[in-house]
């Protein structure tokens, strides 16, 4: 379990949200009428607006502390800054407006264990429903279907090689236990963008080795950070749903390219392959592209994106992430 990103717009906007849904409820819940309601929702929003905007910004200018001490003392530490802005918010409202024109100090505190209680609760439910064990375990769900396919086919490439070039052989087995060691580890934390797409890259050898000619693979990534962090397991899937999808569906074979670039502090991944339309296209697709759309919503929010289209002869996925560089 781990803190939200502060930083993270998505998370910004979804505690500007909630703050205000709880003082509307309050509002609401300690007054009989509609109109007595607005005013006691006034009242509570000219003490609570500007602790959240404060908040907003502290939160922002600490997270990288935070993020360091774990949930548990993130957490509090998080619950004694709500409670000391609070406190010198009441101090200047009682001096510029005078003692009556404030509610007491106790209430406040209250009100605010209360709401950043509950704020803290509604992410850790969150986290628990985009679980990266969840997540991990629809992406196992759906490597197994392909993977015994893909192993029993490698191996037979190997084997018709291992004679005639010993050498290639033995990079392709080499490949292979890298590839699943990947496969098999805890993928939880964001990992540098160039050791995803050297785990491509190797997964693409294999699978040349196999297909041969009938498939061409087309890289444009002069222009990517290397250093971008991304969830691990992004681009491999959608590698393979395109080899298995597109290339072994047509007896010509087809071009896969992969597209990384970045613009304007956004990662663009951009993967398209040949596209016929044969049953079975859409639903092994749908179901990759929605575990990859919960992990990027898991580590980014309303900060990422993934979309795809369909045009008459390609298929494309566009993935965007927010540029974060790996720090060593």
């Amino acid at each position: 379990m781990r803190l939200p990103d502060l930083r993270n717009l998505g998370v910004s906007l979804r505690i500007l949200v909630l703050v205000n849904v709880i003082a509307l409820i309050a509002a609401i819940l300690q007054t009989p009428s509609l109109n007595e309601a607005v005013t006691a929702l006034a009242e509570l929003s000219a003490v609570i607006q500007p602790i959240l905007l404060a908040s907003l910004l502290l939160f922002y200018a600490t997270y990288p502390s935070l993020r360091k001490l774990g949930y548990f003392w993130g957490s509090l530490v998080i619950l004694l800054m709500e409670i000391a802005l609070t406190s010198v918010a009441h101090y200047l409202g009682v001096n510029f407006f005078g003692a009556g024109a404030m509610p007491p100090l106790s209430r406040i505190w209250l009100l605010t264990v209360i709401i950043t209680a509950i704020v803290l609760y509604y992410f850790y439910l969150r986290h628990r429903a985009l679980s990266p064990a969840i997540t991990e375990a629809r992406l196992q769900a759906l490597q197994a279907r392909i993977r015994p396919h893909f192993l029993f086919n490698c191996i037979n490439a190997v084997i018709s090689i291992v004679r005639s070039d010993p050498k290639r052989a033995e990079a392709a087995l080499i490949d292979m236990a890298d590839l699943f060691r990947v496969l098999m580890a805890d993928n939880r934390e964001l990992v540098p963008l160039a050791k995803e797409l050297a785990l491509s890259r190797q997964y693409l050898a294999l699978e040349k080795l196999r297909l041969d000619e009938r498939l061409d693979i087309i890289w444009h990534v002069e222009a990517m950070p290397p250093d971008a962090l991304i969830p691990p397991l992004i681009l491999q899937p959608l590698l393979e749903n395109a080899v298995y999808h597109g290339i072994e569906t047509m007896p010509e074979g087809g071009e896969i390219i992969i597209k990384i670039y970045t613009h304007h502090d956004e990662v663009h991944i951009i993967l398209s392959n040949p596209y016929r339309n044969h049953s079975g296209h859409h639903s092994g697709n749908k179901m990759a592209l929605a575990n990859i759309r919960e992990r990027l919503e898991l580590h980014f929010d309303a900060e990422a994106q993934l979309m795809s289209k369909v045009s008459p002869d390609r298929y494309e996925v566009h993935i965007v992430i927010p540029y974060h560089p790996h720090s060593i």
